[in-house]
């Protein structure tokens, strides 16, 4: 049922484009033939207007298509899990990540995407240090995956006494969420577990039993044999069980996206190349002082509406993103494509 669906998305994105473009010729000639002889402005008949619209319409769903073409790469299908983790930065860093996590929320929500937070730790005065938002839906890791990297603000932060300009990271980490047509091994005799109380708001029971559970795991390097500790944390609900349960997903979501940038750095040694985007990397700034910008460094985009930006309308930065990793070059600015 999953393929059906998927092969189903297709057909009717590609019926419906098309339906599109079939009445914007035939909208093109009406248009021509009632402005033939007329001395009217074609600005501002009727006829021009719609014109217009079904060209934008027609436009928007190609585009859509395109972007989605490019979401061919290992694991994009599948759901996405993002994680935020607060920089150096203080009080201002904590909110900076809350802004970012409803920024994200937002998309999600706009885009159609079941969204839940799975662990969330409070900043000591303000915002939080870090959070983890499972994205429910498919595509949902083929467009975040634009997300990776360090995320920059500047503005005027309203925790510093002199109200002076400040600038903060917070980083984003996104990895796909598997589903059971995946096979992924776990170790059992790798594995360790703690409970603790969950912290922040709630009250109640969230806070008086120790459902919240820490998952340990020692994944070792299979090419290496280096070690090194994933640590996993879940108070999704107040049921311990089902805590454990998504742990155990998560944790094979990340063992997955592991295995994936292995053979990933694999392909880039025998075509020679090098990730352009990597974690750790500075990918956005989003500047709210003294002007209003929000730039991509990677794609060279950028838009003045910092607010719809913050909303969670993310998708233009997304298809640039895709654009140019299809391509294997940088995105060719979009007033300049024929």
């Amino acid at each position: 049922m999953k393929n059906l669906n998927g092969i189903k998305s297709w057909v009717t994105g590609f019926d419906k484009a098309f339906t599109e473009t079939e009445d914007l010729d035939v909208l093109y000639d009406f248009a021509k033939e009632s402005l033939a002889g007329s001395s009217e402005e074609t600005e501002s008949t009727p006829e021009s207007l719609e014109l217009d619209q079904a060209y934008s319409l027609a436009l928007k769903d190609i585009e859509a298509l395109e972007m989605k073409n490019m979401l061919g790469s290992e694991g994009d299908s599948l759901g996405a899990i993002l994680t935020i983790n607060s920089g150096a930065g203080g009080t201002e860093a904590n909110d900076w990540s809350a802004m970012l996590m409803r920024m994200y929320l937002r998309w999600g929500e706009r885009n159609g995407y079941k969204t839940a937070v799975t662990d969330f730790q409070d900043g000591d005065e303000a915002g939080v240090k870090s959070v983890t938002i499972e994205f429910d839906g498919e595509y949902a890791y083929g467009y975040l995956k634009a997300e990776n990297g360090v995320h920059r603000l500047v503005r005027i932060s309203p925790f510093n006494a002199q109200g002076k300009r400040q600038t903060t990271f917070s980083s984003v980490f996104v990895y796909p969420l598997v589903d059971d047509t995946i096979e992924v091994n776990v170790d059992p005799s790798r594995l360790s577990w703690d409970t603790f109380r969950a912290g922040g708001h709630g009250g109640q029971n969230v806070n008086k039993v120790e459902s919240g559970v820490r998952l340990r795991y020692m994944y070792q390097d299979p090419d290496t044999g280096k070690e090194e500790e994933i640590l996993i944390e879940n108070t999704e609900t107040r049921d311990q069980p089902k805590n454990r349960a998504k742990a155990l997903l998560l944790l094979r979501s990340r063992l997955y996206d592991l295995a994936m940038k292995k053979r990933q750095e694999e392909r880039d040694k025998l075509e020679g190349q090098k990730k352009r985007i990597e974690w750790g990397s500075q990918i956005r700034s989003y500047v709210l002082h003294p002007y209003k910008m929000v730039n991509d460094l990677r794609t060279g985009f950028k838009t003045a509406d910092t607010q719809g930006v913050l909303d969670g309308d993310l998708n233009e930065f997304m298809r640039r993103f895709l654009m140019q990793e299809g391509s294997g070059g940088p995105s060719a600015p979009i007033e300049d494509i024929d």
